[in-house]
């Protein structure tokens, strides 16, 4: 029930379309309730009047009359199949949108450890499973929950003994049906997610196929997805070995009641007590009792794996935002961009700290540098600022005020972030940069591009701007993709701007001309720089060495050099790799 009232929603706006479809449904109900009746009076006008002219008449009446009842149902067959379905696409669509919307407003650390594949898997597969819910089982039980109604009805009015004893295996069937349903939602459930996993490592290694071939794993990939591929089809199989097993005992036990009016029907004919012409439309009717029985049994199948999904994707829904917005979030207006971290200490799991104790501020207009070894918490700082994660202790502001205080949106639209892991959509170079801000006038376009040394090569390319980039960039060299994020960046032109090893991938003489861009855009802006190369930040107003989540130095790069800390070794190490790598 839970599955079926989250659904509720989602097909409000829709309820006429399936009040149609029901209209429809019923009129298809109706007019299988004719045929039978209508042979039955064809026997009883052949046994009393024979082959006179009344009868030809009668028979006539009847072709044409059938005639309209099948044309009729053909019609009503159509409405229910086609307003279902458009019920049920439209409301699958609402779904996925609110599906993806949801998980676009989840934290990071939810996305830490989940896997890309199973979360497509769960937004595509698990609700592809609705349509068939909406679209085949509802109709499915509405049209034969009518059809057991008007059949019984039917059954009763000709003859009340005899369409008793034709309920004797309706108890049983209830009872395999229920029976069915409590064992085979699991079962598909573990199905599903045996398929979200199988989802994960294709899109893994879809995306890190030139890794594959650069270290001839070939034959283990495919060994592995092999296996993956295998534990789905079994899972699936043992679900299905259930259903396969539960519908030949359905028919067997709907069946007995056709074993029962041959046997009891036939007796009470014999003895006069039931009309040949009844008798008959008894049999007609109970395939059409026990045929609705059948199919519901058949349908519970699709039912359960979509409910089954159903919880898969209830699990997304019912996962809330580790970071909220206030409900009176402020929305920043002229932003001048002072940073301040006021004692704070975060982790990404309980007892293993990242940051402790962290304070510093940056004014306005100020370039801070973060160094120091790999893994001390560099990039974590900066994925605080604009607050993609939350810290356990302390507080950051920007411009005095607490970053808790404003809204996401508003604090994200002021910051631009040029990562060391640069990811482009599979759009167009001018996608790509436009991506910063929509509404840049091509010059705007153009002139950022210049401004990240990204102009010249792209002018270089046979499409220029409109050149397609591929799947996360893969048609562009490491140093395009670096030169057309810093554009995008440049582009947004936001008041505090973050540089995580923005220069890691271009090579010297680039990284020359991208600082010297990057200069002209530090301007007037605060700036966060992330660098393992120490010598693009012997200029920044501060540099904060970072060891073991801690700030052990803090100063201007010529007085941390002369205290022959931690960053002096630094320098030395680097002087010396630089060194060799020129005797190299």
């Amino acid at each position: 029930m839970k599955e079926l009232k989250a659904l509720l929603k989602y097909i409000k706006p829709y309820r006429w379309f399936l009040v149609l479809a029901t209209l429809s449904m019923l009129t298809v109900t109706a007019m299988n309730m004719i045929p039978p009746q209508m042979i039955r009076t064809l026997i009883g006008t052949v046994e009393k009047s024979g082959l006179d002219g009344d009868f030809l008449t009668s028979i006539s009446r009847m072709a044409l009359l059938a005639l309209g009842v099948y044309l009729l149902r053909a019609l009503a067959q159509f409405g229910t199949e086609y307003t279902s379905h458009y019920a049920a696409w439209h409301i699958l669509h609402a779904i996925r949108s609110d599906l993806y919307q949801h998980m676009q407003g989840l934290s990071l650390r939810f996305y830490q450890d989940k896997q890309t594949g199973d979360l497509m898997a769960r937004v595509l597969d698990d609700t592809r499973n609705f349509e068939m819910l909406l679209a085949h089982a509802i109709p499915t039980v509405v049209v034969n929950g009518f059809m057991i109604i008007g059949v019984s009805t039917m059954l009763f009015f000709m003859n009340v003994k005899l369409a008793l004893l034709t309920l004797i295996p309706i108890p049983l069937l209830i009872w395999m049906v229920l029976k069915f349903s409590k064992i085979s939602r699991p079962l598909f459930k573990q199905a599903q997610t045996k398929n979200g996993l199988m989802s994960a490592i294709l899109q893994d290694n879809f995306s890190g196929i030139k890794e594959i071939k650069s270290f001839t794993k070939e034959e283990y990939e495919g060994s592995r997805v092999e296996k993956s591929v295998g534990r789905h089809t079994g899972a699936i199989l043992k679900a299905l070995k259930l259903s396969n097993s539960f519908y030949p005992t359905v028919e067997f036990v709907s069946s007995l009641g056709t074993v029962i009016i041959i046997y009891f029907g036939g007796r009470l004919a014999l003895n006069n007590q039931l009309p040949i012409a009844d008798l008959v439309a008894f049999l007609l009717y109970i395939g059409a009792f026990y045929q609705p029985i059948t199919a519901l049994g058949r349908i519970n199948e699709g039912l359960q794996h979509a409910l089954a999904s159903a919880e898969r994707v209830l699990e997304i829904l019912d996962e809330e935002p580790e970071i909220k917005d206030r409900p009176d979030a402020l929305v920043l207006d002229d932003v001048k961009g002072q940073l301040t971290f006021d004692r704070v200490s975060f982790s990404y799991e309980d007892d293993i700290p990242v940051l402790k104790d962290i304070s510093f501020k940056v004014k306005p207009g100020q370039t801070l540098a973060l160094v120091g070894p790999t893994g001390v918490g560099k990039t974590t700082i900066a994925n605080l600022i604009p607050r993609f994660y939350e810290p356990q202790e302390g507080n950051i502001y920007v411009d005095d005020i607490n970053i808790k205080d404003i809204s996401q949106t508003s604090l994200r639209d002021n910051i631009s972030i040029v990562s060391q892991d640069v990811f482009l959509f599979n759009g167009t170079i001018r996608d790509n940069i436009l991506y910063g801000r929509e509404d840049a006038t091509e010059d705007q376009l153009v002139e950022a591009a210049k401004m990240g040394n990204a102009h010249d090569f792209i002018m270089d390319l046979a499409d220029g701007y409109d050149t397609r980039v591929g799947e996360r960039g893969v048609k562009l060299s490491g140093g395009q993709k670096q030169r057309i994020s810093i554009a995008r960046a440049i582009l947004k032109n936001a008041p505090i701007l973050i540089l995580d090893e923005a220069t890691s991938a271009v090579d010297t003489q680039t990284e020359v001309l991208i600082q010297e861009a990057l200069g002209k855009l530090k301007e007037n802006r605060t700036t966060i720089v992330i660098a393992h190369r120490l010598s693009t930040i012997q200029d920044a107003d501060q540099i904060i060495v970072l060891e073991d989540g801690q700030i052990r130095e803090h100063g201007r790069h010529r007085d941390l050099v002369e205290a022959g800390g931690l960053y002096s070794s630094l320098c030395k190490a680097q002087d010396s790799l630089q060194t060799l790598g020129g005797i190299a």
